[in-house]
């Protein structure tokens, strides 16, 4: 029998040797790499259990770095992985830059869309509304109420004498000083800021005309303010804003008290509730049944059409009016006429 050549008997005869005892090991971290990878991919693109079908609202302070962001998002279970939100944020490059703030993630977000929130620093907006009429110390309380400042922290920021004297304002507070109007507002603004924004606003709406306007009826901004605010109160129907001006300005020609119980209410602090005939004798400069003129400052924050109301009264001889439902009033000339329509509609049975 023929003998196989050498080299091939190296080729097929040579005992097989142990396998390489780094290969099975090289494969098996493979693999857990590929499904480390492919479980962070999973985590990163589906929203967490807390928010798959309802919004979160979550607050991340100043000053945190991105480990203790990343666990404070999953502590509010808005993410899934901790560790895929820190490398995700750091491949794309916004590790040092995500924005403090309160953010609302919406219902079905994943990972990435909280990443992106957060790099865009879009942060939950707060829609405060100032109505006209409205006091500092009732707007304090809606701010207080949407979590943004403690009442009494406005509050004394509007009454700080340094605050007023840095934004110019002649008066004791901010009252009458903010426009009333819907103001979008996010969590870490400080009281300065927040009346900063509502006292600019007023000085936008107060025109050269506007200015002008109360200069001719020899009215300072501050008084214009003043009685403005003071009509706001009394009238409800946007037609008689004019009308309760012309009663306000024939009074003050003649120096007739104005004897508006809104002024009484607000040196009281009974708001809007009923006077007694005690309220009406208080000792007050703001009590206009006792001291005639206008009162040291306004009693709230009064809108555009009050204010234009101020400078462009109506033509009419009207004193009196007196109040016919909640909304509507009579107006009169002489106090006789304005007796018989007392009698008939505020002493009439409800």
């Amino acid at each position: 029998m023929m003998e196989r050549p050498r080299f091939l008997k190296g080729w097929t005869d040579a005992e097989p040797g142990p396998a390489h005892p780094l290969r099975g090991l090289v494969l098996l971290v493979i693999l857990l790499g590929l499904l480390f990878v492919g479980l962070q991919g999973w985590w990163l693109l589906t929203p967490a259990p807390a928010i798959a079908s309802s919004k979160r609202v979550v607050e991340i302070p100043l000053h945190l770095g991105l480990l203790d962001i990343a666990k404070r998002l999953d502590a509010a279970g808005v993410i899934r992985s901790p560790m895929g939100f820190t490398l995700l944020a750091v491949v794309r490059g916004s590790a040092r830059s995500l924005k403090a703030g309160e953010y609302e993630m919406p219902a079905g977000a994943t990972t990435i869309d909280v990443l992106n929130l957060l790099e865009g620093g879009r942060v939950l907006q707060h829609a405060v509304l100032l109505r006209e009429g409205k006091t500092l110390s009732e707007l304090a309380k809606e701010i207080e109420t949407e979590g943004l400042v403690r009442a009494d922290e406005l509050v004394r920021v509007g009454r700080d004498p340094l605050f007023l004297r840095a934004l110019d304002i002649p008066a004791s507070s901010v009252e009458g000083y903010l426009f009333p109007d819907t103001y979008q507002l996010v969590k870490g603004m400080t009281a300065e800021e927040i009346l900063t924004k509502m006292i600019a606003r007023m000085r936008e709406r107060l025109t050269p005309d506007l200015v002008a306007a109360a200069e001719a009826h020899g009215l300072s901004i501050h008084e214009l303010l003043t009685l403005a605010s003071i009509i706001e109160r009394e009238a409800i129907v946007p037609s008689e804003l004019p009308l309760i001006s012309a009663v306000f300005w024939n009074r003050l020609k003649i120096d007739m008290p104005l004897q508006a119980d809104p002024t009484v209410q607000y040196a009281v602090g009974k708001g809007r509730q009923a006077l007694t005939r005690a309220d009406l004798l208080v000792d007050h400069p703001y009590n206009t049944y006792r001291r005639v003129g206008l009162p040291p400052g306004p009693i709230g924050n009064p809108g555009l059409p009050a204010i234009m109301a101020a400078v462009h009264p109506a033509t009419v001889k009207y004193l009196y009016f007196v109040a016919l439902d909640d909304r509507r009033h009579q107006f009169s000339q002489t106090l006789a006429d304005h007796n018989e329509a007392v009698a008939r509609y505020r002493l009439r049975p409800r």
